[in-house]
C-alpha cells in the first residue's frame, strides 16, 4: 500500500490486539516494529524499544479494552518511550478508546474520565489520536491535538449488503436501541435503504435497562438493532427481546466494538439474537467466538487512515 518513495514510519503495537495490529502492518506492507512490553514482578509495566526511531512518523497500536487500566498504562509508557528516543510525530491509535463512556457529569461530583485520558495522552507526549466510533463524538473536544474518529458503519453496512443483497429493501427494519442511538442507525439505515424503528427505554441504574416502548413498525420484519458497542449485553438483549415478542420475525444485531463483559455472553446465548455481527476492534478471545458472532475486521481501514496520516492527505473518504 505504501510507496516505495515513503519511508521513516513505523508501527508498534502494545498487548491488547497484536492480531489486529498484525493485519494493519501487513496490509501497509510493513513488519512490526521491535519492543517488548511486559510487567516487572510487582506489577510495573516495562518497555523496551529495540530500534532507532529517532525523526520517525512511529504509530502505536493499542485499544483500551479489558484490562482496561493496563492497556492505558502500556499506550502512555510506550509513547513516553518513544518521545524520549526522539521520534519526529507519535499518533496513538486506539481501535477503541476506552473510558469513553464517562463524558459528562451525570450526577454531581463525577469525573469526567474520558477528558482525563485525553489530558493523559497528549501529556505523554501523543502528536495525534486515530480511533473508531467514540461513544460520544464530542470527545474530539477534549484534545488539543488532531483526533481522527472513524466510521465503522460501512463495514456493517457492506456485510448485510453482501449478506442479503435485494431482500433488505423489502424485508428489513432497522432498530436503535435507545434514543441516544439514533442518528447513527438513521445513516446505517440510509445507506440499505430501509426504515427505522426506535426502543424507548428507561435505564433505573447502570448496566440495567428496561424496554417501554417501540416507536415504529416492526410486526412481521427482519429487524437489525445497531449500537456502538455492546458491553455487558442488558440493552440490546432486552430489546431483541421485546421486538420478538411483538412480532418481529427474527433479530440480528451489530456494532462496532464487542466489549462483551461480565454476564454478556451468557446473556447473548439465552436472547432472542439469531447473529451478532463486530468489528475486531477489541481482540475476540475465544472464549468469545460463539456461532452466533460474526467478526469484520478494521485493519484495511486502519490501513488506510495510517497511510494518509503519514503522507498529509485527507481521510475524509474513509469516513463515508
Amino acid at each position: 500500500m505504501l510507496n516505495s518513495g515513503i519511508s521513516n514510519i513505523k508501527v508498534f503495537a502494545c498487548n491488547s490486539n497484536k492480531e489486529l495490529a498484525e493485519a494493519i502492518v501487513e496490509k501497509l506492507g510493513l513488519k512490526l516494529g521491535d519492543c517488548e512490553v511486559e510487567k516487572f514482578s510487582d506489577g510495573e509495566i516495562s518497555v523496551k524499544i529495540n530500534e532507532t526511531i529517532r525523526g520517525a512518523d512511529v504509530f502505536i497500536i493499542q485499544s483500551t479494552s479489558y484490562p482496561v487500566n493496563d492497556n492505558l498504562m502500556e499506550l502512555l509508557i510506550m509513547i513516553d518511550a518513544m518521545k524520549r528516543a526522539s521520534a519526529a510525530r507519535i499518533t496513538a491509535v486506539m481501535p477503541y478508546y476506552g473510558y469513553a463512556r464517562q463524558d459528562r457529569k451525570a450526577r454531581p461530583r463525577d469525573p469526567i474520565s474520558a477528558k482525563l485520558v485525553a489530558n493523559l495522552l497528549t501529556s505523554a507526549g501523543a502528536d495525534r489520536v486515530l480511533t473508531m466510533d467514540l461513544h460520544c463524538a464530542q470527545i474530539q473536544g477534549f484534545f488539543d491535538i488532531p483526533v481522527d474518529n472513524l466510521i465503522g458503519s460501512p463495514l456493517l453496512v457492506n456485510y448485510y449488503i453482501d449478506k442479503y443483497g435485494d431482500a433488505l429493501e423489502k424485508d428489513f427494519v432497522a432498530v436503535s436501541p435507545d434514543l441516544g442511538s439514533v442518528t447513527r442507525v438513521r445513516k446505517f439505515a440510509e445507506k440499505l435503504n430501509i426504515p427505522i424503528a426506535i426502543i424507548d427505554k428507561r435505564r433505573p441504574k447502570a448496566n440495567v435497562s428496561e424496554v417501554m416502548n417501540i416507536i415504529g413498525d416492526i410486526e412481521g420484519k427482519r429487524v437489525i438493532l445497531v449500537d456502538d458497542m455492546i458491553d455487558t449485553a442488558g440493552t440490546i438483549t432486552n430489546a431483541a427481546n421485546a421486538l420478538k415478542e411483538r412480532g418481529a420475525l427474527d433479530v440480528s444485531a451489530c456494532c462496532t466494538h464487542g466489549v462483551l463483559s461480565g454476564p454478556a455472553m451468557k446473556r447473548l446465548e439465552e436472547s432472542a439474537i439469531e447473529d451478532l455481527l463486530v468489528l475486531d476492534t477489541i481482540e475476540m478471545t475465544e472464549d468469545k467466538l460463539i456461532d452466533k458472532i460474526s467478526v469484520v475486521s478494521v485493519a484495511d481501514t486502519f490501513a488506510d487512515a495510517i497511510n494518509f496520516v503519514h503522507k498529509g492527505e485527507s481521510i475524509s473518504s474513509l469516513f463515508d
